[in-house]
């Protein structure tokens, strides 16, 4: 193990073992092993003990990974890493043609998103003629708690942890509308959590409303949220309701089935 973790993996004075360990160390996580133990991490990157905890604390330091009761994960923001990376996860593949086809249908704004600390980070889009198109592209980023699929992804998380996310100083108003106490947004979120979807009215943007639901894995992890953006002029809740809710839940099921067989992208 100590050789594994020294001098001459790469046998070239090209080759940075320092970087190789610190990639053995992020592939060591899979959809089999989402969250390890730095010991566990140690035994399937080849390293010691001592360099995995290093390079585990760098990883959070730089904000690619996270611990929650001494068990560590990557966070979303792996997806920085670079476009090719982005490209290579079979999510925005699975995803984008049926988002595609659902705003189309809608004639309305389609986007899925991850969650990253209290942001929502987009990884795919689809749009027609919407009047809602304000430049969000692959990477943007939205604050969780005034948007659709941020209540799905924060809904998702064990409730203290969801309450660590919403601090009254990150909870900006954005309109008259948006909801900024903590206790009425953990009310929300376990309304979402047993309801399975979010519709948020205007807390982001005057006369925009969002209606988002989780796709999950073959084990009932949510992975990401899709959802529909309309503005209120074009349709009321209650339509977003009636007419929209049905084709987003055949949506964000025909997804997680796509990406059943392996899960790549996780939200937690």
């Amino acid at each position: 193990m100590e050789e594994a973790d020294g001098a001459g993996i790469g046998g070239s004075d090209t080759f940075v073992e320092a970087f190789a360990r610190g990639l053995a160390v992020m592939r060591a996580f899979g959809s089999e092993a989402p969250s390890l133990t730095i010991s566990e991490v140690a035994a399937r990157a080849g390293v010691t003990r001592a360099g995995a905890r290093r390079l585990l604390h760098t990883l959070l330091t730089l904000g690619y990974a996270r611990v929650a009761d001494g068990r560590f994960s990557l966070t979303p923001r792996v997806l920085e890493l670079g476009h090719a990376f982005l490209s290579s996860l079979s999510m925005p593949e699975v995803a984008q043609p049926v988002i595609q086809r659902l705003a189309a249908e809608l004639d309305e704004l389609v986007a899925v998103s991850v969650l990253e600390g209290a942001e929502i980070v987009y990884v795919a889009r689809a749009e027609m003629r919407s009047p809602l198109a304000r430049g969000i592209g692959l990477g943007s980023r939205l604050p969780a708690f005034a948007t659709s699929m941020g209540r799905v992804l924060l809904a998702d998380l064990p409730p203290a942890q969801a309450r660590r996310l919403l601090s009254p100083r990150s909870l900006k108003p954005y309109t008259r509308f948006t909801l900024c106490e903590p206790d009425a947004l953990a009310r929300d979120l376990a309304k979402v959590r047993r309801q399975g979807y979010a519709l948020v009215s205007e807390e982001l943007e005057l006369g925009v409303c969002g209606l988002a639901a989780p796709i999950v894995d073959a084990q009932g992890r949510v992975l990401a949220a899709v959802n529909v953006s309309t503005n209120l002029a074009r349709h009321g809740k209650q339509e977003m309701l009636e007419r929209f809710l049905p084709r987003l839940r055949a949506a964000v099921a025909e997804i997680s089935v796509g990406l059943s067989p392996q899960p790549i992208l996780r939200a937690r």
